[in-house]
């Protein structure tokens, strides 16, 4: 059924760049500015783990967005309340506890709002807008957070703190101003807490699903999560590398290779199933991990890594969530709890691989990082195909061959 709306496809993408703007700040720009600030590196690590640590949890509140009000009234309310937290984070640099506080519920809002606003959009799209929706929702995340990186640093030490704060603030809330020409849909109009006495039965519900349950191995597994890129960038010293070059690759290099891997999904979508091209990203993906082995540790192989580790992971997040829009399907009273659910699964899989990723640095060096690395993807990526075509031969999984707006 064509919906009608007055807005494209790309533009409603680009509202969650709230999201990735939010990002940025968290992991890039408040430990830089902390750090100015002489703050021990173990206590900045330990204040970034509490406030990313929404990412695994959130979904216990997600059955609300689902509920009362419509997806557009919790995104621009949960997009308020972020925004504001992390404008009282920012003027109270000086008290780590505050900081640490405000960043922990700022990124939780945010998180919902990612929730609401993924819910929101497989709502007022057609099938065959999916994957385009899933490049510009990708892209929206990866340039918001780069561009935060950028130029937080500079408008903080430019500007007073609390003309900072704000004006950060409402950057970051920019992009809710699309909604203006975006349909909202009602909920099914439970009420809030019948949801939440309702919660355990319908996650229950949902896992039984076969379709969310595949995707949620999917995801989980080490199959095409490219972690590696996390821990790259602090590993310059180890490719002789100076901190202005890492700044560049870094800052630059890694946001145009993650909107050149947005771009393109829709040059490979229409090869294999969704859930194939997955696992064949991961593949592809770990053998250019492995060929890394045979550069030698300079400036140019760093960059090579840094850009070419973030193409793959780029493409692999558009590959997600191009699954879990088809995952939520048409309709979906829960969309809202099922998109936080599916992301969920994917943060699990990209923090315990940094873990992984580190006891191979510790073991090899940087070689040892992408041994484990590539040989940990490429392993989960055959036992998930085998259990794909399994499950496939039996026709009890549905595999349509995608469609491309």
């Amino acid at each position: 059924m064509t919906v009608r709306r007055r807005t494209p496809v790309w533009l409603m993408g680009l509202t969650n760049s709230l999201f990735g703007m939010y990002g940025g700040i968290l992991v890039i720009a408040v430990p830089q500015l902390l750090s100015a600030r002489h703050v021990a590196e173990a206590t900045i690590a330990g204040v970034t783990a509490a406030a990313i640590s929404p990412g695994f949890w959130t979904f216990l509140a997600c059955p609300i967005l689902d509920v009362r009000f419509s997806r557009r009234w919790y995104s621009v309310v949960t997009a308020l309340l972020a925004a504001g937290l992390l404008a009282a984070a920012l003027t109270h640099l000086e008290h780590l506890v505050l900081v640490e506080v405000f960043l922990v519920a700022g990124f939780f809002f945010a998180n919902l709002y990612q929730s609401a606003l993924g819910g929101w959009l497989s709502s007022i799209i057609s099938a065959d807008e999916e994957h385009a929706l899933s490049v510009w929702v990708t892209i929206a995340n990866i340039s918001g957070g780069g561009a935060m990186a950028m130029m937080t640093g500079e408008i903080v030490q430019r500007l007073a703190p609390a003309t900072a704060a704000l004006l950060l603030a409402v950057i970051v809330l920019l992009p809710t101003l699309i909604f203006c020409w975006m349909p909202a849909p009602g909920p099914d109009r439970r009420l809030a807490r019948e949801s939440f006495r309702q919660f355990f039965a319908e996650v229950i519900s949902l896992l039984k699903r076969r379709e969310i349950l595949i995707a949620m191995i999917l995801f989980i597994a080490p199959a095409s999560t490219f972690s590696l890129v996390n821990i790259l960038g602090g590993l310059g010293e180890d490719f002789h590398t100076s901190s202005h070059f890492v700044g560049l690759v870094g800052g630059a290099g890694v946001l145009v290779a993650g909107i050149a891997g947005c771009l393109m999904f829709p040059l490979v979508v229409r090869a294999l199933p969704l859930r194939y091209l997955y696992l064949v990203i991961g593949v592809v993906g770990s053998v250019f991990t492995l060929a890394l082995l045979a550069l030698p540790r300079t400036p140019w192989a760093f960059a090579t890594a840094l850009i070419g580790e973030n193409i793959f992971q780029s493409l692999s997040i558009t590959a997600s969530t191009a699954i879990t829009f088809a995952t939520i399907g048409r309709a979906n009273p829960l969309a809202a709890t099922t998109y936080c659910l599916m992301v969920s699964a994917f943060n699990v899989a990209n923090t315990y691989m940094l873990v992984v990723d580190g006891w191979g640095y510790a073991w090899r060096g940087v070689a040892g990082s992408y041994v484990v690395d590539a040989c940990s993807s490429l392993l989960a990526c055959l036992f998930l195909g085998l259990l794909l075509v399994k499950l496939s031969q039996r026709k009890s999984l549905p595999m349509a061959a995608p469609k491309i707006a």
